[in-house]
């Protein structure tokens, strides 16, 4: 789907939830009410109701039938939703690796897509690279942070990739990019730096 069709989903998100009966059949399906009998008993809605709610639901693409036929959420639909809905800051399109270094940017751009982490390189110095790449867009040198805040930050790094956010924490830390002390993270004023071949 185009991002503009995206976005102009995303704008009719809150309007299609402002209708109590519609958030009342959505909820029904998401807790397993797989057609419409059952959601218009689970919601206490009417036929009639429960009809005009599943239209508008499928028509935003959130409620689907699944490949036995049963009504289904669709997560992927929120998924794209939300990655139109992200701010700028926490999915960094033009990576800002120091320096303005060809090489590094050309790493980073193999390995992180629409401010994603795809996947970590094998090779010591590319991972080291795209690891500096995260830890200067996502923490600010010598700001103290809490675990749980580093865990959010790096989930969205991560959503839809190969590495999960704890071994992308301990890969910052294991590579100088962050410290940690008794919970607490910091990102060094100056991260260690290596080649970038």
């Amino acid at each position: 789907m185009e991002a503009s069709s995206s976005a102009s989903a995303l704008a009719a998100l809150p309007a299609l939830f402002a209708e109590e009966g519609r958030v009342r059949a959505f909820a029904a399906v998401a807790l397993g009410a797989g057609d419409a009998a059952r959601v218009a008993r689970a919601a206490g809605l009417s036929a009639k109701e429960t009809s005009g709610a599943l239209r508008r639901l499928r028509e935003q693409g959130v409620v689907a039938s699944g490949p036995d036929g049963q009504l289904v959420v669709v997560h992927d639909r929120f998924r794209e939703l939300a990655r139109v809905a992200r701010p700028a800051s926490w999915a960094p399109e033009a990576p800002a690796t120091a320096g303005g270094d060809g090489r590094a940017d050309m790493i980073v751009r193999t390995f992180v897509r629409d401010g994603r982490l795809v996947r970590l390189p094998a090779r010591w110095t590319r991972k080291k690279v795209v690891l500096r790449h995260i830890a200067e867009q996502t923490f600010a040198p010598g700001v103290e942070y809490p675990e749980r805040t580093v865990d959010e930050k790096l989930r969205a790094w991560c959503e839809d990739g190969e590495v999960d956010h704890v071994t992308l924490r301990r890969h910052l830390v294991d590579f100088g990019h962050l410290r940690r002390s008794d919970g607490i993270y910091a990102r060094p004023a100056e991260s260690a730096r290596t080649g970038t071949a």
